[in-house]
């Protein structure tokens, strides 16, 4: 049952009460979400406006949501037994303030895109929204683990939180089962913090339990500059060259070997990214247990980067998920989830890294493989409509939670786990870290400013709050200036965010190994969450709270 319990606050805690139609207040650091003006649900093409039923509950014929307290947190449940559901709304009436301005999140990886932004007609904010009137602060959102895939809009009208439960592109069966859709969370600014370190507390409340790693992770990765074209050799020549600057013995740096390790699909020879087996190397390299071997007798841990939903070129269909936009290619059938001899196959490529001997595996795709899309196409939909996967009871959410929660039982605990291209807020808690941005470059320095320093900025206050917050490698090639790359390099090494470096041994002199010692030898210690100082203002900062010190970048 929700309860209304309101506080009379002062001083500190005044900010707590910002919108007092849409929140109350259980402590100065606390409040909770008042009960919704209008509750709808979508079967289908149809929307329905459910009636208030009960003391916290509405209804549609035989549709029912139901809020919940969970502690701090309010739980939003469903049931639909005879109807497909494809979405819940809630809407809460509130009048912003034209002075204010929000910050939302993305569904899986940034794009270069986050921003505090003042127009909110049409926005979605994927997870959650941090609202800010130049004096106080508002935060909205769900807890990481949710069973729907959440989004919060700011209207003229107030606040509407959208939970998607289709499966696939069609409303998901429930049956007579209840889904617990979602638990939202709110808070206040408090009155001695800024923004960054309120986004960073709030993103501590979302997830109750993230997994981390046990120390700082930095290393190397060969794939800006190699792309795909690695093997052995080249992998242990770089890993040689890079252990010799490494001085700190007791949190040692991980060698990742990136795609192109696996053997091809001989409808996309050559093609790293889409494998046919990974559990077999290509016959540029041959024996991976050997290689993870020899990675650990130069200094460094072994890490392998490997692609889930992939299915063999010759695949038996009734193994594949539909054929939709975006995920069309015949060359490259993906593999259904929903099916357990897939998630089975899944879990044995883990089961086979770790007895290769590798300690970090870095898993790539899965959102564009289940759902056809990147994050930065999903403002019209999550996924193409009208199509499912073989199990049509389990929503977007529950099925991608079902992937990954494979995914950590078969690495166990002695693995790390690196999500690339996954649900952020439904990785957290799961995997001890996640690559937060789109891919940053060896080619192109535009390109690492826009995915990476932009990503870091805005998603850092998710670092050790869902997990290890990995912005992407420093892309250290002949073609990017090392003017510019020296920042990235230092930005990354002080953040106390992950730092891995694609180092080209041809564009490694005695200026940049100087340069990368010091790098690795800080990025190995604790360290204090760096700050972007300027972050309101431009979209890349350059001025940084690093270490307790002000650093200015020339991103130009």
């Amino acid at each position: 049952m929700l309860r209304r319990h309101f506080l009379k606050l002062s001083g500190t805690a005044a900010a707590a009460v910002l919108l007092s139609d849409l929140v109350y207040a259980v402590s100065p650091r606390k409040t909770v979400i008042n009960e919704p003006d209008e509750v709808w649900a979508q079967s289908g093409g149809e929307w329905f406006r459910l009636n208030k039923d009960g003391v916290s509950g509405f209804k549609y014929g035989d549709i029912e949501v139901t809020l919940k307290t969970n502690g701090d947190a309010v739980g939003v449940y469903v049931v639909s037994p005879t109807k497909q559901l494809n979405t819940v709304r809630l809407k809460w009436g509130h009048k912003m303030a034209a002075r204010s301005i929000f910050l939302g999140d993305h569904w899986e990886r940034s794009y270069g895109d986050l921003r505090w932004k003042k127009k909110f007609a049409g926005v979605k904010n994927p997870w959650y929204v941090i609202i800010h009137d130049k004096k106080t602060t508002a935060c909205f959102g769900v807890r990481t683990g949710a069973n729907s895939i959440c989004w919060w809009e700011l209207t003229n009208g107030g606040l509407q939180l959208t939970l998607d439960t289709q499966s696939g592109g069609n409303g998901v069966l429930l049956g007579s089962r209840q889904l617990h859709a979602a638990d939202i969370v709110t808070s206040a600014g408090l009155a001695d913090e800024n923004l960054f370190q309120t986004d960073h507390r709030f993103c501590k409340l979302m997830c109750e339990k993230p997994r981390l790693p046990k120390q700082p992770v930095y290393g190397i990765n060969d794939w800006y500059f190699a792309y795909g074209k690695n093997s052995s050799d080249l992998i242990l020549k770089t890993t040689a060259m890079m252990s010799e600057l490494v001085t700190d013995n007791t949190n040692k740096p991980f060698s990742v070997v990136d795609a192109g390790w696996a053997v091809y699909s001989p409808l996309a020879p050559g093609d790293g990214a889409w494998n046919d087996d990974f559990s077999t190397p290509n016959d540029k390299f041959k024996d991976m247990h050997l290689l993870a071997d020899e990675i650990k007798k130069l200094g460094m841990r072994p890490g392998l980067w490997m692609r889930p939903l992939c299915a063999r070129h010759d695949e038996n269909p009734a193994l594949l998920a539909p054929s939709i936009p975006g995920r069309d290619n015949p060359k490259m059938p993906v593999l259904d989830p929903t099916i357990p001899e897939n998630i089975e196959r899944i879990k044995h490529y883990f089961d086979v890294y770790k007895a290769w001997g590798y300690e970090m595996v870095k898993h790539d795709f899965t959102t564009f493989d289940l759902t056809g899309r990147w994050g930065f196409q999903m403002s019209e939909g999550i996924t193409s409509p009208q199509w499912n996967f073989h199990d049509r009871s389990k929503t977007n959410a529950e099925i991608t939670l079902m992937l990954y929660r494979s995914i950590r039982e078969a690495a166990g605990d002695s693995m790390y786990i690196i999500g690339c291209n996954t649900m952020s807020h439904l990785s957290a808690g799961l995997f001890e870290l996640c690559r937060i941005g789109d891919d940053t470059s060896g080619k192109e320095w535009g390109r690492t400013r826009k995915m990476g320093v932009n990503t870091l900025a805005f998603r850092l206050p998710q670092h050790n709050a869902f997990y290890a917050a990995d912005g992407d490698c420093v892309g250290l090639t002949t073609e990017i200036s090392w003017d510019r790359n020296k920042q990235w390099l230092q930005l990354l090494s002080e953040s106390s965010a992950p730092l891995f470096v694609s180092a080209q041994p041809e564009a490694i002199g005695e200026e940049q190994k100087q340069a990368l010692k010091t790098a690795f030898a800080q990025a190995a210690k604790v360290q204090t969450l760096a700050e972007p100082l300027d972050w309101l203002e431009n979209t890349e900062p350059r001025k940084w709270n690093l270490n307790n010190r002000i650093v200015d970048f020339d991103w130009a």
